[in-house]
């Protein structure tokens, strides 16, 4: 007789984790279909084509929420799940920008020229291997920057660490104006117009680079989900609420804080290098305060301490942006000021966090009620 209690196969396991991925993944499954087949659909119901017109313009809207979306779920690390308020975070955002825009603009020409050619056979991959380097650049910029935030903090916290983050992001911005570094910066002006491969062109190629920023948002969703729900991640919520006890458990809160700044670092310094091949280029404003203030407005808005929360909250801002403009005029800032206040006021955790909170009342309620009818019924039976 054969004992049969472990011949599971690797074929059933693999359908049991992909069972068990779709069972938890279905809205951002959903999500992702509508996603990609919308350039289609408004393409089909307005009569025009999926690569210009109408489509092509709601496509450049959705890659601006896509990165701004990946954007504030790295902020969301800092800020929710670790309970660090860094002024500074746009530090990383333009550091990843700039170093891919540097890259491209002023050194793949010249290397091009002395002839950097790699190819397999007649597979020609040159373009594919500058663009890994390219990756690789902006990763080691925002690791030095990760780093350099991280110093500070082993020295200051609170409201103190805020206000020395802010100083360290005005002094990058204020380097990306100077006009000692205008030869690779272009100063105030920026960089623009700089070389990217055509392939990954979103004026030449936009539907392309569409489906790229939307597996950008999905992939980064994945991976900082699988983040926070790990060991790591458990032990940044713990300093978020107590790091103190941490601390007399064992654990480095110093540590793991710069575990937190680096993934969060990396993950805003690749959006931002996603939004430099968008917009053919970088900018000071990119370095500022404002995406900053943006980012802890979109988190606390659609909910911190949640990752769906910050989608939610860019897609809301993405949408702001675009019409109360034209609805308002150059008032809209006040309009959603007012709207902003009243979204804190009756929604305390931000839009998400509210929802899964009294989501929770509701079922703890339903439960208890049905508890009650239960013994009820039970004291009658009794009785009798």
């Amino acid at each position: 007789m054969t004992d049969n209690t472990n011949s599971i196969s690797p074929n059933g396991k693999a359908n049991g984790h992909f069972k068990l991925l779709l069972k938890k993944e279905t809205g951002l499954i959903i999500a992702l279909i509508v996603f990609a087949l919308f350039p289609f659909v408004f393409a089909w119901v307005t009569g025009g084509s999926p690569t210009e017109g109408p489509s092509k313009f709601w496509q450049s809207q959705l890659i601006n929420f896509f990165i701004l979306a990946v954007f504030a779920m790295s902020y969301d690390l800092l800020i929710g799940f670790t309970g660090i308020l860094s002024f500074g975070h746009a530090a990383f955002y333009g550091g990843g920008a700039y170093a891919i825009a540097i890259f491209y603009k002023h050194v793949v020409p010249g290397w091009i020229e002395n002839g950097f050619i790699v190819s397999i056979g007649s597979l020609d991959l040159t373009q594919l291997i500058l663009f890994i380097i390219a990756i690789l650049i902006v990763a080691l910029v925002v690791i030095i920057l990760g780093l350099l935030f991280t110093i500070v903090s082993v020295r200051v916290k609170g409201v103190y660490f805020a206000m020395i983050t802010l100083a360290i992001a005005n002094a990058i911005y204020m380097m990306s104006k100077a006009t000692d570094f205008v030869k690779w910066t272009g100063a105030d002006e920026g960089l623009h117009g700089v070389p990217f491969p055509d392939w990954i062109n979103p004026n030449t190629h936009r539907l392309m680079f569409y489906f790229i920023a939307l597996a950008f948002l999905a992939i980064m969703y994945l991976v900082m989900k699988r983040i926070v729900n790990s060991p790591t991640g458990k032990v940044l919520v713990a300093i978020r609420e107590n790091e103190g006890r941490v601390n007399m458990i064992g654990y480095n809160p110093a540590v793991y804080r710069s575990v937190a700044f680096m993934i969060s670092g990396m993950v805003a310094g690749l959006a931002g290098a996603l939004n430099a091949i968008f917009n053919l280029g970088a900018t000071p404003a990119m370095t500022s305060a404002a995406p900053t203030i943006n980012a802890l407005i979109i988190t606390i808005l659609g909910g911190m301490g949640t990752l769906v929360g910050p989608i939610l909250g860019a897609g809301i801002w993405q949408f702001i942006s675009q019409f109360f403009f034209d609805w308002f005029g150059p008032r809209w800032p006040l309009v959603f000021g007012v709207m902003f206040v009243l979204i804190v006021m009756f929604l305390p955790y931000g839009i998400v966090g509210t929802y899964r909170a009294r989501k929770l009342g509701w079922s703890q309620a339903w439960k208890q009620g049905w508890k009650k009818i239960g013994d009820m019924f039970s004291t009658k039976t009794n009785k009798k």
